[in-house]
């Protein structure tokens, strides 16, 4: 069964994208939660006409994501945390401190959109963190964390 997807469906496409699914999938899942629709000859047109009119759009968001990745590169990131014995965390940080620090210092990444190694921080330590910013441009931004005070 071919499927246009509404949204973004993780582990499965993007929106716009025409993809094959079992008839169960699509027919059970993806149509009642609106994530796709049956991908008819009529659809297809519909769908090639509108990815027509948003390729000058797209073109101009593609650059912007471009940028921000290229602005990410350039900061630098340090997240500080209370320690126990061996430099472990009280608690852990996750995607959504990271995306709260990077909304300070000026750059709006939703949460969902930044994957840290593990999904949570637990030990001091530098690491990298992969940031979605367009389907077509990911960035990854090295970030460090201290232990409370700046000693690690």
């Amino acid at each position: 069964m071919d499927i246009i997807l509404l949204k973004d469906v993780e582990n499965l496409g993007f929106k716009d994208d025409v993809i094959s699914v079992k008839n169960g999938y699509g027919r059970n899942y993806l149509i009642p939660q609106g994530m796709g629709v049956l991908a008819t000859e009529s659809a297809k047109k519909v769908l090639a006409e509108n990815l027509r009119q948003r390729a000058h759009k797209e073109a101009k968001l593609i650059a912007d994501a471009r940028k921000m990745a290229e602005g990410l590169r350039d900061i630098e990131i340090k997240l500080n945390a209370k320690v126990g014995r061996g430099n472990k965390l009280f608690g852990s940080l996750s995607n959504a401190d990271l995306a709260l620090e990077l909304n300070r210092k000026g750059f709006s990444v939703d949460k969902k959109f930044i994957t840290v190694p593990g999904t949570t921080i637990k030990n001091t330590g530098k690491y990298v963190a992969k940031i979605r910013l367009h389907r077509e441009v990911n960035a990854e931004l090295e970030f460090e964390v201290m232990g409370e005070g700046g000693a690690e």
